[in-house]
């Protein structure tokens, strides 16, 4: 079983967007490759040629649908509710419609229905995830969930905290990056959410047919 997590940014900012690529072997996932940038041809061309060798599943963190009308779906008002009671910001949740968050939406539903068309060969699985929020309910200590994107050192002690989530072989180079760091936790995320003997520390399930895919962290 394949494991990806995508920290994923707007369309004209693939500089940002990174891919992160594990292994799962005796029920641990083993560090195999992190690639960024990458644009939309780069993530589905890794993603297929994975998917031709075995199952994958793919944590996205990016909103993979918006409401009717605008606005928050019902699952980001769960997972605002959830973040905030955790000692998170609420504010970090924000609509897929809204102004700053609309065209990484727009690429997420583009991306991932892309993935659909050739998913139908091969055993894929996607799930939208909150990375800061799959920290935030882990980690013991809130302020470096709070904090991790400005600090080098927090990065650095959650790269090594990942191991304690059975996550290992993450080179130290990774922490150099807030993008890297949420992409290890969108493909934790997604990978608890995907292992029957797991659980996602949160989940709102699909609700067809306008948000066809789950949500969790």
């Amino acid at each position: 079983m394949q494991y990806i997590g995508i920290d994923l940014s707007g369309p004209s900012n693939t500089k940002d967007t990174v891919l992160v690529h594990f292994h799962k072997e005796n029920d641990k996932l083993h560090y195999k490759k992190h690639e960024t940038p990458m644009n939309d041809y780069a993530l589905m061309t890794y993603i297929e040629s994975l998917a031709n060798i075995d199952s994958v599943t793919i944590g996205v963190d990016a909103p993979l649908s918006y409401e009717d009308g605008g606005g928050d779906r019902e699952s980001d008002r769960s997972l605002r509710t959830f973040v905030t009671k955790l000692g998170m910001k609420g504010a970090s949740i924000m609509p897929p419609t809204m102004m700053r968050m609309v065209y990484l939406s727009l690429r997420g539903i583009r991306l991932t229905r892309e993935i659909e068309r050739f998913s139908t060969k091969h055993n894929i699985h996607i799930v939208e995830v909150h990375p800061g929020a799959a920290l935030g309910a882990r980690m013991e200590t809130i302020d470096d969930v709070l904090h991790y994107k400005q600090d080098l050192s927090i990065r650095k002690r959650i790269r090594i905290w990942f191991e304690t989530q059975q996550l290992l072989d993450i080179p130290e180079a990774m922490a150099g990056e807030s993008h890297t760091i949420d992409a290890c936790a969108a493909a934790l995320a997604a990978w608890h959410w995907q292992d029957p003997n797991l659980d996602p520390a949160w989940l709102y399930k699909a609700s067809l047919p306008l948000h066809p895919y789950d949500y969790c962290c």
